[in-house]
């Protein structure tokens, strides 16, 4: 018996030992576990119970002011009475048709723009939901038996059984809708549409004192809905039209139902927008949309676990959108705006061609664009009318043969390349090569022995043609001869050196769509081409194009980038002033071009002449002498490719200047396409009365 006794007590140690041991495993095994539900995913788990997120949300912050230079209004924000509604994670179907309907008693939402949301899907859903009955009779026994053999699971099942019944509604019972259903049903569209978490407006526009009112005081029956303030883009200057001054250029923004555009979704999405968001879909508004946007105001919401949310928190307060500050003179702008309606509208009369107009105006020596201006005349074809658009941006997306104002460009091309030197005689008389027309200046018998400021002041076509001929290594013209020059090398010398000037090549202006122009790159077909581009009436340039080249010429042979904003200012909320500005925008000069500051200055002479002096083609109409005005005149024959199903040779008449020609502040091109004949002189009228338009609104401000 003491034996027995003994071995028990020998193996209790030993069963106690292994009984430790299993309940340390067991506690190391929980405790492995409460470490992996800590650590791995204890956020999982801790989201499931308070469900916070931080959601950007769309709080109608203002979007930033443009300004003029001197510190005028051009565009604002108009605010608005605004109803959103912003749906939860956890809202039903039925529930978000039952705060329509209500909201339909509420509110109007009854006109063709309000219904235009509404699609055919739209009605077929609403009609589902309206007539369950009607709809459940759509599909028979017969159909679900079919449906079932294809052993489809339960969702694919009332997928197809839902399609089934869709297909089956008939046009008549698709619009058998009353006024007040589709009311409903536009209101649902609206906020059926919204990203969870996100507000939706519902109505923004003509929501008049007593719908804000008394949908403010129903807000706790509408779950989701609420009444706050929003915005509108306006202009502030308009034309006799009723246009926007400078339109065009200014762009246009999104509208709430249009939203982010598809082409730029993902881009603006990654940086924080929503899907409704308003955003620049065009020129300036696009091209500082990272500006004028401002910052949205970041909201926490806390949601319980079926979604809903039970508690807003302010993360981040919104804050307007910065203000831009244009290079433009609004009032300039105007005026110049009008001086092509009045001019260009008078010259038009009897030209079936003629429907456009451009003036550009710059600050040859900053790059700041003071005015931007262009019109065109379109056929209505249901009033039987023409109406006025603004066309500012043909300036940059249009392209047109300049002819002879480009032939400062040719001159200072042949004294560098050595092909003429200053002072140069040629003699100036109509060429005959072999094969081909004559070859002549405008005034048929030519001008003689003549000079290089001599060729300028008179618009020589001969002189440029035999330095384009030195260009390309052809030295002496041989009457009834051929035409033996290099022409793609010669085609090369002169696109290289046109192309220091801006010409052929993009100004860099801040928008967005600007063309290069057309013919850089071509080999022209024969060489009397590589005569034509000597003259202006080969490639074919935009009137900004044009301007940078005669603002490289006035400011002694730098070319600048134009641009349109020159400051950005941070939001002033205490008064209509500027507030502090956050960056300048500094002039930008893109090079120096390759040619002696002697051989600038004669060009320059030439250009003076052009205007000052008698027989200069621009001295009769240019009249006003006290503002030391220079330029070039231009006329070209060129083919008609505007809008008309035609294409009849027509003239195209331009002109380049800058003023005061000793210490120069503002260069302009003028360039009207299309004209039947060549003896139009509203390049020049139009010309004479900007550079008027301009000293005197200086003279007018120095008082």
């Amino acid at each position: 018996m003491k034996k027995i006794g003994k071995d028990k007590s020998r193996y209790l140690p030993l069963r106690i030992n292994i009984l430790f041991f299993v309940v340390f495993i067991l506690f190391s095994t929980l405790v492995v576990r409460l470490g992996m539900v800590q650590i791995v995913s204890g956020e999982n788990y801790l989201s499931e119970i308070e469900q916070k997120v931080i959601i950007p949300i769309n709080s109608s912050v203002p979007r930033g002011k443009i300004y003029d230079t001197f510190g005028k209004l051009v565009v604002g924000n108009k605010p608005l009475k605004a109803i959103t509604y912003t749906r939860s994670n956890s809202v039903t179907h039925d529930e978000m048709v039952d705060i329509a309907t209500k909201l339909a008693k509420l509110i109007s939402k009854d006109t063709e723009e309000d219904f235009r949301i509404i699609k055919n899907r739209d009605r077929q859903d609403f009609w589902i939901i309206k007539h369950p009955n009607e709809a459940k009779a759509k599909v028979t026994k017969a159909d679900k038996d079919r449906l079932k053999k294809k052993k489809l699971d339960n969702k694919e099942f009332d997928k197809e059984i839902y399609d089934l019944t869709r297909a089956r509604i008939t046009e008549k019972e698709l619009h058998s809708f009353s006024k007040q259903e589709l009311e409903v049903l536009a209101i649902f569209c609206e906020i059926s549409s919204g990203t969870a978490l996100t507000p939706q407006i519902i109505k923004n526009k003509n929501v008049t004192d007593k719908e804000y009112a008394v949908v403010s005081e129903n807000l706790d029956s509408l779950p989701g809905v609420e009444t706050t303030t929003d915005w509108d883009r306006y202009y502030v200057f308009k034309d006799k039209e009723g246009n926007g001054t400078l339109s065009s250029v200014l762009g246009k923004i999104t509208s709430s139902k249009e939203g982010l555009p598809k082409d730029k979704l993902d881009y603006l999405l990654a940086r924080g927008y929503s899907r409704n968001d308003r955003v620049g879909k065009s020129y300036l508004e696009m091209q500082y949309e990272d500006i004028l946007q401002g910052q949205k105001e970041v909201i926490k919401n806390i949601t319980d676990k079926s979604g809903s949310v039970i508690d807003s928190n302010v993360f981040r307060e919104g804050k307007s959108g910065k203000n831009l500050v244009l290079s433009i003179d609004i009032d300039l702008q105007q005026k110049v705006e009008q001086i092509i309606q009045d001019k260009f509208g008078k010259a038009k009369v009897g030209q079936p061609y003629m429907d456009r107009a451009f003036v550009s105006v710059m600050n040859p020596k900053t790059g700041e664009m003071l005015a931007m201006a262009g019109k065109q005349y379109i056929k209505n074809n249901e009033t039987n009318k023409t109406d006025i658009v603004d066309f500012a941006l043909g300036n940059m997306t249009t392209s047109y043969s300049m002819g002879s104002a480009v032939k400062g460009a040719t001159v200072l091309t042949g004294y560098q390349t050595g092909a003429i030197s200053p002072g140069d005689i040629q003699y100036d008389q109509p060429l005959k090569f072999k094969g081909t027309n004559v070859k002549k200046s405008w005034n048929t018998v030519g001008f003689g022995r003549i000079n290089d400021l001599y060729a300028l002041k008179r618009s020589s076509n001969v002189y440029m043609f035999l330095t384009a001929m030195k260009i390309g290594g052809q030295q002496i013209y041989v009457p009834d001869g051929p035409l033996r020059i290099d022409k793609i090398a010669a085609i090369t010398k002169l696109r290289y050196n046109f192309a220091q000037f801006g010409l052929g090549i993009k100004t860099g202006i801040d928008l967005p769509g600007e063309q290069n122009g057309f013919g850089a790159g071509q080999i022209p077909p024969e060489s009397g081409k590589v005569l034509d581009f000597a003259i202006g009436q080969y490639d074919t340039y935009t009137p900004l194009q044009l301007l940078q080249y005669v603002s490289t010429i006035a400011n002694g042979g730098y070319r600048i980038q134009p641009h349109l904003v020159k400051e950005i200012r941070e939001p002033n909320y205490n008064s209509d002033e500027l507030g502090p500005i956050f960056s300048e925008i500094k002039p930008k000069i893109y090079n120096r071009i390759d040619m002696k500051a002697d051989w600038i200055k004669r060009v320059q002479d030439g250009f003076k002449m052009v205007v000052n002096e008698p027989q200069g083609t621009g001295y009769g109409y240019i009249t006003n002498k006290q503002y030391k005005i220079a330029g070039k005149t231009g006329t070209a024959q060129a083919l008609y490719d505007g809008p008309l199903p035609v294409h009849p040779m027509t003239w195209n008449v331009t002109f380049v200047g800058y003023a005061p020609y000793d210490n120069p502040e503002i260069a302009i091109s003028v360039v009207v396409p299309w004209s039947t004949t060549d003896k139009v002189h509203t390049n020049l009228e139009i010309a004479n009365e900007v550079f008027k338009a301009y000293f005197d609104l200086k003279e007018m401000r120095a008082k």
